[in-house]
């Protein structure tokens, strides 16, 4: 019922309009017919003035749909034409992908209708700012990822959270045969993590007693409601409900609300910390006064730091149940590390050195990537690498998770879940093999790749080391079950995934 609505509400309020702009979208079709510079033989049919919108509205996954055209695309790339004459370009070609995150990066930015969409939500955080609110905060955020940051990160946060909290549930869910969602203990774990690194505030989501903290629930509704604006097709939709507060709108202001009470009262209190410690250069003293501002900057740290790293091992463990001999491949390296543990060996530098794993976690992200699409907005005329011209406004968006699939990039064997392709061997051991990161944009690249990866990697191997070392995480699941990829802002595992935890007998 919303889907109709959603269809002929838009058509209503411009019904007097319709004759005259029918005439003026079949000359400007045609023109952008007569430009384009790429195949779409194999795209379904575009029409005047609706563009594709039958036939996405006929599939049951648009997103996979997409992954399907780009992957089938001989230039990995295509136009999609939405209504009203409005057309966005979707990419999985790495030459693209550098274009517009790095030779041409001042021209491709975030843009007004991804601000208009996440404004609610994340404000001017840095996942929704441009030009200098953007380098601002990315130059206060560098203050969190050095070295000895990163290193009382793990040894610290990571490791206390674990063994504390995290291993003691798993304990108990060996000992009594629970079946727990893993995909919610993981995110409970991130989020405890990111705020006491950040913040120095313990929220005690992952605490024995699982509590269903309000700040939480309000995070997935928002950033739900916030992935289906995205998503639409016709805008004008959303932005009447918001005006009227109606419907999913009102339920996302309420969401809001719930959020930037929970950011708020960390801002005040790290403001009270600061001010008993006038030295500290923490990323919430940047010399700003403006509280907004600062709680701008909180939820767009929660988001990348609780979501993120917990859709990364949701889906690498549902990959390792598939293919026990990677498992096998982990525990003998975990093994290993084990025997050449010295007294006063360091976590940090013990967890750096785990490369098996860290390729297992790189070939999980190829195919289940955290962020699935990624979209920029052009602010001036343009030409991408193949000639596809683009107009000042243009929206471009690069999908991770289809250059993932591409045969192009992986070879035939694209959709085996094979670490090995991220190694070599030298020296009698395993050597990582960085990619290319435009080939594999999972953390973005060029000026805005993510400041965290080095961290969320530290973060994943000591939780990958840590549990498998004791445990064994079996889904409980039916034969030939599939889990399904949501692809919000961050990606999600349909449903959650039920895991029964058996202790792991040494060998």
């Amino acid at each position: 019922m919303y889907e109709l609505v959603q269809f002929l509400l838009p058509l209503l309020l411009i019904l007097p309009f319709l004759i005259v702009f029918l005439y003026i979208s079949k000359i400007l079709f045609s023109q952008t017919l007569k430009n384009l510079q790429i195949n779409q033989a194999n795209l379904p049919k575009s029409y005047p003035l609706i563009g594709h919108l039958i036939a996405a509205y006929q599939q049951k996954d648009r997103f996979q749909w997409l992954t399907k055209l780009l992957t089938s695309s001989p230039t990995s790339s295509f136009i999609l034409h939405r209504p009203f004459g409005v057309e966005s370009i979707q990419t999985a070609d790495p030459t693209v992908v550098e274009h517009i995150l790095k030779t041409h990066f001042p021209i491709y930015q975030k843009g007004s209708f991804q601000k208009g969409v996440l404004q609610d939500l994340l404000g001017d955080g840095i996942f929704n700012a441009d030009s200098e609110t953007w380098k601002f905060q990315r130059q206060v955020a560098s203050y969190e990822f050095n070295t000895k940051s990163l290193r009382k990160f793990v040894e610290n946060v990571v490791e206390s959270e674990l063994s504390n909290r995290l291993l003691p549930i798993l304990s108990e869910a060996a000992k009594h045969g629970t079946v727990l969602d893993l995909q919610n203990i993981l995110q409970r774990f991130a989020f405890d993590n990111i705020c006491k690194i950040a913040f120095g505030y313990d929220p005690e989501y992952l605490s024995p007693s699982l509590p269903e903290a309000k700040f939480a629930v309000a995070f997935e509704e928002a950033v739900t409601i916030s992935t289906k604006r995205f998503q639409a097709f016709f805008p004008i939709v959303w932005k009447v409900c918001r005006f009227l507060n109606i419907g999913s709108e009102r339920r996302l202001k309420q969401a809001i609300f719930e959020i930037r009470e929970f950011a708020n009262s960390l801002v005040r209190q790290k403001k009270q910390e600061m001010m008993k410690a006038s030295e500290d250069k923490s990323s919430l003293e940047a010399g700003h006064s403006d509280e907004k501002f600062v709680t701008d900057i909180v939820i767009s740290f929660i988001l990348a730091g609780k979501d993120t790293t917990s859709a990364a091992l949701t889906w690498f463990f549902w990959l390792l149940h598939k293919n026990q001999s990677v498992e096998e491949g982990i525990v003998k390296e975990i093994r290993k590390r084990e025997k050449q543990r010295k007294e006063h060996s360091s976590v940090f530098e013990e967890v750096k050195d785990m490369v098996y794993i860290h390729a297992a976690l790189s070939e999980s992200m190829r195919l289940y990537p955290p962020v699935a699409v990624d979209m920029k907005e052009a602010v001036a005329n343009d030409i991408l690498p193949g000639g596809i011209p683009v107009k000042k406004g243009t929206r471009v968006s690069y999908h991770p998770y289809a250059m993932g699939r591409s045969e192009k990039l992986w070879g035939p064997h694209w959709a085996k879940y094979q670490p090995e392709r991220w190694l070599e061997v030298g020296d009698e051991k395993y050597r990582f093999m960085h990619r290319d990161l435009y080939s594999y944009p999972v953390f973005q690249a060029g000026p805005r790749v993510c400041l965290g990866k080095e961290m969320a990697f530290l973060q994943m191997k000591r939780v990958v080391a840590g549990v498998l070392e004791r445990f064994r995480v079996i889904p409980v699941v039916e034969k030939g079950f599939e889990p399904v990829y949501v692809p919000q802002l961050t990606a999600k595992m349909q449903g959650g995934l039920p895991v029964r935890i058996e202790n792991r007998t040494k060998s």
